[in-house]
């Protein structure tokens, strides 16, 4: 999220980066700058007013020392008061309007990242190895691994459904033999540490790191009938709760600070403030995305030692994507599943230290492509392409010869205070009192599934099988090559 007074104190500027990205200012910040206009007005008024109630106090206090009639100014003073409340809950309410504002607003992108409008905008800017020159015809890595008996997406989906697919044997094994390499190159060599997370998660994770509320379609939502109190939540308007000590079921009404508007169900006249803390929320759950989810919000809500950053972990996971939106792309194959393993990076840093950071987690995730000898392109997005959360991003696009083209492997982003802020991930300088907020990277080291289907397009051999990349060897019990699955049916 991006900060509140830096968009007050610098709308054009913001209007210009929201146009880089390709949206228009007028849907995406809407009537800001009326409704900011109204909450400044409805503060200074506050400020006068209370002014005047002060001089009037002292009045009172003059003339009831003096024996006087102090009638008129109490009756003055009254009025003043219900007009104070009257306009800072216009100022609070019109607080709220520019808060959700700016929860649906992108991050702004950084000065060097180029402006263009969709991928035919991003930038080259390096380009590694040699592509692999076969003298037979490269078959795609669908093809590959049914003739070799290590991939079925026909009993996939029987079982699951498309975008599916079960592993056999060998195939398995590199499954698993890949995301033991990456995870023990980033611990032993790159200082990483490793961290195990859950795979379901709450709302508010995915607020933190930004794929809520814009994006509910792409999450697998995994609802339940329970009810519980969660410090951590902050309830929203039109949820349904139940409040402690009340009977009946509730629907949240309106949200000032810490206290809640609730009305009973069925009957809209009775209305309650609560304090959050007394509210029981419906259990909903998500499946995970991506790890960064879990593993950003370790530290939601929490102030960090300046001492602790960097902090970088490494996790692998199972990740879940309905795809929305993707009917009919990449229908073959595991490039677009709704189900994949992934080895993701996490770096918590100081503002001063993310630009660094950044480059040196993009090599992180290159020096796996290295070492599997798989040739890449790294990539720098353009305006038009970044993530919603991201203000500056590289992606790694692995050469497939079997479909003779790059495809996206690895994004590397940084988001600079945007998570964090969502998140309210904060770190106390040494020294000083105020603390500020971290600025949070990741990027994936690798996506196991297309790393998985890199090795089977650029490993093959005449005969149909697939070379064990070098480095994969030790964790593949010695095994060079990938042969026809013996017992598969």
């Amino acid at each position: 999220m991006i900060d509140l007074g830096f968009v007050r104190a610098n709308l054009p500027l913001v209007e210009e980066k929201l146009r880089a990205r390709g949206a228009d200012p007028a849907v995406v910040l809407k009537d800001f700058a009326e409704i900011d206009r109204e909450r400044r007005e409805a503060i200074t008024q506050v400020e006068t007013l209370k002014a005047e109630r002060n001089r009037l106090t002292e009045q009172i206090a003059a003339l009831r020392r003096s024996g006087g009639d102090a009638s008129g100014p109490t009756e003055e003073t009254k009025a003043l008061k219900s007009r104070v409340e009257e306009l800072e809950g216009v100022a609070a309410a019109a607080d709220e309007r520019l808060r959700e504002m700016m929860q649906t607003l992108p991050n702004l992108p950084m000065e060097d990242v180029p402006v263009g409008r969709d991928e035919h905008g991003n930038r080259e800017e390096k380009v590694w190895g040699e592509k692999p020159a076969f003298d037979f015809a490269a078959k795609a890595h669908w093809e590959i691994g049914e003739a070799l008996g290590i991939l079925d997406f026909e009993r996939a989906a029987k079982i699951s459904g498309s975008r599916f697919v079960v592993h056999f044997g060998q195939g398995a094994r590199l499954e698993r033999a890949l995301a033991n390499f990456m995870i023990d190159l980033h611990t032993r060599e790159h200082g990483y540490t490793e961290v195990l997370p859950p795979n379901m998660v709450n709302r508010d994770s995915l607020y933190g790191t930004g794929q809520l509320p814009k994006f509910e379609e792409d999450l697998f939502k995994i609802p339940t009938d329970r009810f519980e109190q969660d410090r951590y939540h902050s309830p929203v308007i039109g949820e349904k709760v139940y409040a402690l000590g009340q009977n009946g079921k509730f629907r949240v009404n309106e949200v000032v600070g810490q206290n809640v508007t609730i009305e009973l169900i069925g009957v809209p006249s009775h209305l309650l403030v609560v304090p959050r803390g007394v509210l029981s929320y419906r259990r909903n759950f998500y499946l995970i995305p991506t790890a960064e989810v879990p593993v950003t919000n370790l530290y939601r809500d929490e102030v960090l030692d300046e001492g602790h950053l960097t902090t970088s972990f490494c996790a692998y996971t199972p990740c879940y994507r309905s795809e929305a939106g993707s009917y009919g792309k990449d229908v073959r194959g595991m490039i677009r599943q709704h189900q994949f393993q992934k080895v993701e990076l996490v770096k918590f840093t100081k503002p001063e230290d993310s630009a660094a950071e950044h480059e040196a987690l993009t090599r992180h995730a290159e020096t796996v492509l290295e070492r599997l000898e798989l040739p890449y392109r790294r990539m720098l997005l353009c305006t038009g392409d970044m993530g919603f959360s991201a203000a500056k991003t590289y992606d790694l696009e692995v050469w497939l010869p079997g479909q003779g083209l790059y495809r996206e492997i690895s994004s590397c982003s940084n988001f600079e205070a945007f998570q964090a802020r969502r998140a309210n991930i904060r770190y106390r300088p040494a020294g000083q009192k105020k603390s500020e907020f971290v600025h949070t990277l990741n990027g994936s080291g690798l996506a196991i599934g297309r790393t998985y289907l890199a090795v089977l397009e650029n490993y093959q051999q005449a005969d149909g099988t697939v070379r064990v990349p070098d480095v994969l060897v030790p964790y593949m019990n010695g095994e060079t090559v990938i042969g026809k699955q013996a017992g598969k049916r």
